[in-house]
């Protein structure tokens, strides 16, 4: 089947160059790679953005593979809306099934096409040419030929041929590449020599920022402004010497200056400003951060029903025993250690000229097509007067402030034409202004038959909608716009639809064997403060939810948790979930005596997941011990992805997802005020701290007969889940509210001491 990708981008050249091996290959993107590349021989263009998560390795790797060349002879060139492929947002774990299945497809169709030129030219049948490490050869002919000797520029504008979409999926092209194979950005990451986009300097170059109130509806205190704009444009001032210009607009206030460190002392003022309550008039609402599903449920709500098999199923019986419980998760924040920055320029021309470029972005967004669109409806431009390219960051998993900071660039920009300038947001800002993730209240009614078999699950939901991203509206879905004398319209959060997943919905139908299944969700209608896409949308509370009734109803009916989990993967097609449980069990030990030198309140939780119900297996053990707070020892994963592209690549980001989890799982809740998001630096905002890291296993299991699947987001859920179960094993108590800490481990204690389901037979 062609991919997705490939419909709407099918020429070869949108996908694969060739390059003349000594040609510079750098783009201006500064990666350490603008000297000759002698070995490279082509050139790979994605959509998809490199966001810490080695997707341009594991691209790179199924272009060699396909091509028989060595991966050093690939150049997967960083994304820009200049050249590369429409592939809409980096996300939901889905850029190998896209992005790699175009490219593999591409690869297949430059190969054959070259295949076919050699067995013109040697003038034999095509079943006589192959091609091994980049060269092509003929049975009879003594010399060979590379792809360079045999290209020409119709086979770029060739669309790519249906045959080739299957070649791609021939065996031969799924084979792994050689294990040793390493992404070439590590070592200049880990050395400092890698160039983030917070560290590039363009000629020229200023620097900006723009501050704001933190919340979406505010008024300007005009007594405090007007005498913070005489301060700052005093010619006797400290600020005068470096200061370029100031703008207001609506509720913004930008700051232009020639160096950095005149522009942080200014940010510093303001901001402790806004700390005692100056320039900004807010008023939010706050949701009780004691009773968020009170909140959640007292809301004008969007009610669909998801999933319902109930009408089909037989009903329980008068002996079925039923049990029911509610789970919540707190408002999250994105806590990147690294902070949003984006660089714009705006040529000196007339952007009235159509065809002219009008404004340049270098951005770290997750979505550049998406971006670019909405920045040029905020500055009513056309697409195509907008170029925005991406430069990697510290890395982002969901909707975060880089397409807000993008924004932020582009208007302060606007003010020195023909400079590039550079913003970068101050860790107020980051942690005050980027997109939270929505809370969210899960409650599950199931019922057992008297043998210990689910007999129905219903599994209802309250949550915000999980997206404002960009470029997916008629208005612009940037902070910046939103705020300015004529603002934009607010998008109202939504989700995605249940074809690629859901959003608030996501994983909230159970992956087990139930007859009657019933899953409602309710997407509140009232927006406070933003909410967004945060890694994996729904699935960490829907599954932390299921999988921690899932042991609360094993132990109702005095069953192992694996077995009652392996009771209820019966039919036919879920012998991966099986495997998956089975070896994290193994790994961790599961079915072994409790170690004899655990500590006093050591404990181990088991959880499993199946992403989106259609993505990666994974299945989460966890060791750990409570005592005067939870402290991971050991997290042990399997997971199923298909045919595995980059192995070190999946392992890094199985990891990465279990960790993140744990971090929400145990420390992290957004702090809300009238004033805004008060949770604005690390105290108020902890995360996981590099002493709190365990020991971490992760086994791939081995599936290269079947598609890839994305291994970001799948260990999310699952680790959320397996903490919660590990925790009721360790001293018999149920958390059913994240995060798990100190203060709400004792407030359960208190309040409920063994914390039984509601029961009832």
């Amino acid at each position: 089947m062609t991919p997705e990708s490939l419909k709407a981008q099918p020429l070869l050249r949108q996908w694969l160059a060739l390059v003349p091996q000594t040609q510079s290959l750098d783009h201006g993107q500064g990666h350490g790679q603008g000297h000759a590349q002698e070995k490279i021989q082509v050139q790979a263009f994605s959509g998809k953005v490199d966001l810490g998560q080695g997707i341009s390795h594991a691209l790179r790797l199924i272009v060699a593979e396909t091509l028989r060349l060595a991966p050093e002879q690939v150049h997967m060139v960083p994304a820009s809306t200049r050249y590369s492929p429409d592939e809409a947002v980096t996300s939901g774990s889905l850029s190998v099934q896209h992005s790699g299945a175009a490219l593999r497809c591409a690869a297949a169709h430059l190969r054959e096409a070259c295949r076919q030129a050699m067995a013109l030219r040697c003038g034999v049948a095509l079943t006589q040419v192959w091609c091994e490490q980049g060269r092509f050869w003929a049975q009879g002919v003594a010399t060979s030929a590379s792809y360079s000797d045999l290209f020409n520029t119709a086979m770029g504008d060739s669309a790519i041929a249906p045959e080739h979409v299957t070649s791609a999926h021939a065996q031969r092209d799924l084979c792994s590449p050689p294990s040793h194979t390493q992404r070439p950005d590590v070592a200049a990451k880990v050395l400092g020599e890698f160039e983030f986009i917070q560290d590039r300097v363009l000629p020229g170059m200023c620097h900006g920022m723009v501050f704001r109130p933190g919340t979406l509806n505010a008024q300007v205190i005009e007594s405090d402004m007007q005498a913070l704009l005489a301060q700052l444009q005093d010619t006797n001032g400290p600020f005068q010497h470096d200061l370029v210009c100031v703008q207001r607009d609506g509720l913004l206030l930008g700051v232009v200056t020639e160096s950095e460190h005149s522009l942080l002392l200014i940010a510093k003022k303001i901001e402790d400003g806004c700390e005692k309550g100056l320039y900004w008039r807010c008023q939010a609402e706050v949701p009780n951060p004691q009773d968020l599903p009170a909140w959640l449920k007292a809301q004008a709500l969007d009610t669909r029903v998801v999933a319902d098999t109930t009408p089909q199923a037989h009903s329980a019986t008068a002996l079925a025993q039923r049990m029911s419980a509610e789970f919540h998760r707190p408002y999250w924040q994105h806590a990147s250690i690294g902070l949003c920055c984006a660089l714009a320029h705006w040529p000196q021309q007339n952007p009235q000229a159509h065809q002219a470029l009008a404004l340049e972005v270098w951005s770290h967004s997750q979505g550049i097509y998406n971006l670019r669109r909405d920045l040029a409806l905020a500055f009513g431009l056309a697409p195509d007067q907008v170029q925005v390219s991406h430069a990697e960051s510290a890395g982002c998993y969901g909707h975060n402030g880089a397409d807000d900071v993008a924004f932020d660039a582009a208007w302060l920009a606007r003010q020195v034409p023909g400079r590039p300038l550079r913003v970068q947001w101050t860790r107020q800002a980051e942690l005050g202004h980027a997109p939270l993730a929505p809370a969210m209240a899960v409650r599950i009614d199931a019922a057992l038959s008297p043998e210990g078999l689910l007999l129905d699950w219903s599994q209802t939901v309250w949550s915000q909608g999980h997206g404002t991203r960009p470029g997916r509206g008629l208005t612009p879905a940037l902070l910046g716009a939103w705020q300015t004398h004529n603002p934009a319209p607010v998008n109202l959060a939504v989700n995605a639809a249940m074809a690629v997943g859901g959003g608030s919905e996501r994983n909230a139908q159970p992956p087990y064997d139930i007859a009657a299944v019933k899953v409602v969700n309710h997407r509140v209608l009232n927006m406070p403060f933003r909410v967004s896409a945060m890694r994996a949308l729904g699935a960490p509370a829907n599954v932390f939810a299921a999988e921690s009734f899932m042991d609360e109803l094993a132990q109702s009916v005095a069953q192992d948790s694996l077995a009652f989990r392996l009771a209820h993967l019966r039919s036919s097609g879920q012998e991966r979930a099986v495997a998956v449980l089975q070896r994290a069990a193994e790994m961790a030990g599961w079915s072994k005596p409790r170690p004899a030198n655990a500590p006093e309140g050591w404990g181990q939780g088991l959880a499993y997941a199946r992403y989106k119900n259609t993505g990666a297996y994974c299945a989460v053990v966890v060791a750990l011990v409570v005592a005067e707070q939870v402290k991971l020892q050991h997290i042990w994963i399997a997971a199923d992805l298909g045919h595995v592209v980059d192995a070190q690549g999946a392992i890094n980001q199985l990891e990465g997802g279990a960790l993140q989890a744990a971090s929400w799982a145990l420390c992290e809740a957004a702090q809300l005020s009238p004033q805004g998001i008060a949770s604005n630096d690390w105290t108020r905002y902890p995360i996981l701290k590099f002493s709190d890291m365990p020991e971490v296993t992760v086994a791939l299991m081995p599936a290269a007969e079947h598609a890839s699947l994305g291994a970001g987001e799948c260990s999310s859920g699952p680790a959320c889940a397996a903490i919660a179960n590990a925790i009721a094993n360790a001293i018999g108590v149920r958390m059913r509210s994240m995060p798990f800490t100190p203060e709400n481990l004792l407030k359960t204690i208190h309040a409920d001491p063994v914390s039984p389901s509601t029961l009832t037979h």
